[in-house]
């Protein structure tokens, strides 16, 4: 049978994390591949008690269809909590998704047709080329350094190019762990009005500073309502449960709800219902600083034992929050290759090249310290320095 795919499915490959992490489910590989939160840091007791109490108190409703937009209770807390960051919003503002990925999914039906020029950084988030690159647009991008993307580099290709959609992962970014500073975040969105270009400022990671001062979100600077804002409850609470959340001005919030409802009709009516009712009876706040604690120890741990293992030449992120941090090795120097060398010693990461637009990073590469407990990472990188050592000196 000869079957009549859409043109869109020859473009769309499967994640190559997603085809790394079929190989790490084998116990005895060492992966700081995935961007997996630490599974023992679910609130697995408190999760039962909030489940219990939903469906004894509102079990009807809990397993009924619900409106597109989400529960009323949940919204208020999330317009509760982005004020507290400088976002001046109401529940009205605020629509639940399923998992913030769908929301870049919808940021492709509402805003790409074929052609139109899409602005990442360089590198960026690998699911967000995969779900904007299903609407045909063409990427370009800007250059980074440890402040996050270089405004000076934007402007040149906004000059250049007629760019529809900026998207930048703002704080911790995967994949490389760096956070924009204060001042580019004010001038990203000046050169976005000036422009006329909408910005998607995607923030999973922000609940996560173990280091530094907080900066707030761009999306605070918004003087136009050209900001698009997409955060979760994955990194701060429980993945499984695949809720997000996306903030924008009432017009384009409006489209948003339109295109969620011919995708989903909406998210999980029970998942919400339990989040809202974690969130009434227990401290979120002693959770979040728990998972600090602990991801900040493991980043140590981990940058400690690079600078001792790791050779000459290689350098690394030194992330103040997040999941991730990342690898650049001497030109000439492919991850690919070291990856293949590091599966022999049953050691995982994920190569840097699907994470540019343009080809480039053969010599990068992406490393969780979420995930693996203290020693695991020990053994890990050391391992790895041993491979990198051999690879680099030949």
């Amino acid at each position: 049978m000869h079957t009549k795919f859409a043109k869109r499915v020859g473009q769309i490959k499967s994640s190559e994390i997603r085809e790394i992490l079929k190989v790490t489910e084998r116990p005895e590989v060492i992966s700081f591949a995935g961007g997996l939160p630490a599974p023992e840091l679910f609130p697995v007791e408190e999760m039962r008690a909030a489940c219990d109490a939903v469906l004894k108190e509102s079990g009807e409703q809990a397993l009924q269809y619900g409106i597109t937009q989400g529960k009323p209770a949940l919204r208020q807390w999330i317009a509760e909590r982005m004020n507290g960051k400088g976002i001046k919003t109401d529940a009205d503002g605020v629509m639940v998704l399923t998992g913030s990925q769908q929301g870049l999914d919808l940021t492709g039906k509402v805003f790409i047709d074929e052609g139109d020029v899409i602005l990442t950084e360089s590198p960026t988030y690998l699911a967000a080329i995969n779900a904007f690159k299903a609407y045909s647009p063409r990427f370009v991008s800007a250059e980074m350094d440890e402040e996050g993307m270089i405004m000076e580099s934007l402007e040149e290709v906004l000059k250049k190019e007629p760019v529809k959609l900026i998207y930048t992962v703002s704080d911790f970014q995967n994949p490389t762990g760096r956070t924009m500073s204060l001042e580019r975040r004010k001038k990203i969105v000046e050169l976005a009005n000036r422009y006329n270009v909408i910005i998607v400022e995607d923030n999973p990671y922000g609940e996560l500073r173990f280091a530094g001062e907080a900066v707030p979100p761009i999306k605070s600077f918004d003087t136009e309502g050209r900001v698009i804002y997409l955060s979760t409850f994955s990194k701060i609470f429980a993945p499984g449960l695949r809720l997000g959340w996306l903030c924008a001005s009432p017009e384009i919030l409006q489209k948003y709800i339109v295109f969620k409802e011919g995708s989903d009709l909406h998210t999980d009516t029970f998942s919400q219902m339990i989040a809202a009712r974690y969130l009434q009876d227990f401290d979120i706040e002693k959770h979040i600083e728990e998972i600090r604690k602990v991801y900040g120890s493991r980043r140590n741990l981990m940058l400690k034992t690079m600078e001792e293992t790791f050779p000459e030449g290689v350098k690394f992120t030194h992330p103040e929050g997040g999941l991730f941090l990342w690898v650049e090795m001497p030109e000439g120097i492919n991850s690919r290759d070291v990856f293949a060398e590091c599966m022999k010693e049953d050691i995982a990461f994920v190569p840097g090249e699907p994470f540019f637009t343009n080809g480039k990073g053969q010599n990068t590469f992406r490393l969780n310290f979420s995930n693996m407990p203290e020693e695991r990472i020990v053994e890990g990188i050391t391992k790895m320095g041993k491979v990198l050592t051999r690879v680099i000196k030949g």
